[in-house]
């Protein structure tokens, strides 16, 4: 059994055939799936095919690019939801920052500010996070370090292999790897994969992005985690029915909604 633990089933791009995508996935073995909740537009989406698919779960939070549409209220709206299993995905993306400097850096606060507050809500909620971090590993974890509760813990969405975040793995974080395992040039995160400690791995597609080779160019979608288990396997010079034992032990260990059905 896999678990996608992150793939965004609400976006547009499955909205003609996503009886068809889940059916596909689970025919090979992907079993849950949980929704990230990046942009309170599509969170409407999320929630219906949570509730219309037993096997769907999702998240609610704001990524990064959406600070401005930020509310607090929202979270606090659906957060008890029965199939509420994450608050995120969250963070801090430094990728696109604006050119102007003033701008900049006040973009960079309001970043901070959102972040912190999601966190902690995830600690008011007993949930979890799933934490979006690019360009931004040195501020991410002083953030995480100083808010975040390890009680509950959280992942490390599409894991960026950045060293620097490898000590939170000791605050119940978790790493999610995707795709991005399986491309040529994904030599870092090819190397530092043997370091992260085994229980604390977790399988995601980000799709409809970030879709592993040999498939690059179409739309992803949860059926391709059978290739990141297939490459985490190679790496790791272990089985690929062990990294799909381990990674699934691991969703249930974090998601807690999972413990009784998995």
């Amino acid at each position: 059994m896999i678990v996608d633990t992150h793939c965004h089933l609400d976006n547009e791009a499955y909205l003609s055939d996503i009886d068809g995508v889940i059916k596909n996935a689970k025919e090979v073995g992907v079993n849950l799936f949980i929704i990230p909740g990046a942009d309170f537009d599509t969170l409407p989406r999320a929630i219906e095919l949570s509730e219309k698919y037993d096997e769907v779960y999702f998240a609610v939070g704001t990524h990064p690019y959406d600070i401005e549409k930020y509310s607090e209220e929202i979270i606090e709206k659906y957060v008890n939801h029965p199939k509420c299993v994450a608050i995120g995905e969250c963070g801090l993306d430094y990728y696109r920052l604006p050119e102007d400097e003033v701008e900049k850096i006040e973009n960079i606060k309001k970043q901070k500010e959102v972040f912190i507050s999601q966190i902690k809500l995830a600690s008011k909620y007993k949930k979890p996070l799933i934490i979006h971090v690019r360009e931004a590993s040195s501020d991410s974890r002083q953030i995480i370090e100083e808010y975040a509760n390890s009680e509950f813990g959280g992942v490390l969405h599409c894991y960026n292999a950045s060293p620097h975040l490898l000590p939170l793995a000791n605050m119940n974080f978790f790493f999610g790897i995707g795709g991005v395992l399986t491309f040529k040039n994904a030599r870092k995160l090819v190397e530092i994969l043997p370091q992260i400690p085994k229980d604390k791995l977790l399988i995601e597609t980000d799709a409809p992005y970030l879709t592993p080779h040999p498939h690059r160019g179409v739309r992803n979608e949860p059926y391709y985690t059978t290739f990141v288990a297939s490459k985490m396997a190679e790496i790791l010079d272990i089985s690929e029915s062990e990294v799909k034992s381990i990674t699934t032990q691991n969703s249930k260990k974090l998601f807690k909604e999972f413990s009784s059905i998995i």
